[in-house]
């Protein structure tokens, strides 16, 4: 990971209120990472954005489905949009045990 990387994921941290949820382990598909790289991204800043509650190219329903989500304890879904025809999905699993970053076609 590079400075900027570094400094992006720092600036993603600061932008966004406390954590929503536990995130529990961390884990990305070598696919996903692969994207992430080479769309110049960290993986932080996506996963930052999912735990504050900002889940990128969702629909208001999915949003409005997270929120309830988060109280009921069920699984939580956010969808980034990184480069044309790439989408990569957050999902942090109904237990808070595993986040899990991975390309949507991989899903």
């Amino acid at each position: 990971m590079n400075q900027t990387s570094n400094d992006e994921a720092a600036s993603a941290l600061a932008a966004f209120p406390s954590p929503l949820f536990p995130l529990g382990n961390l884990s990305a598909t070598p696919g996903a990472l692969a994207a992430i790289e080479e769309a110049g991204l960290n993986p932080l800043v996506l996963i930052s954005r999912h735990v504050r509650g900002e889940y990128g190219d969702l629909c208001a329903s999915e949003r409005q489905s997270n929120k309830q989500t988060i109280k009921e304890g069920s699984r939580i879904l956010s969808a980034y949009v990184i480069a044309e025809g790439v989408k990569i999905y957050v999902i942090t699993e109904a237990s808070r045990e595993l986040t899990t970053v991975l390309l949507s076609d991989e899903y």
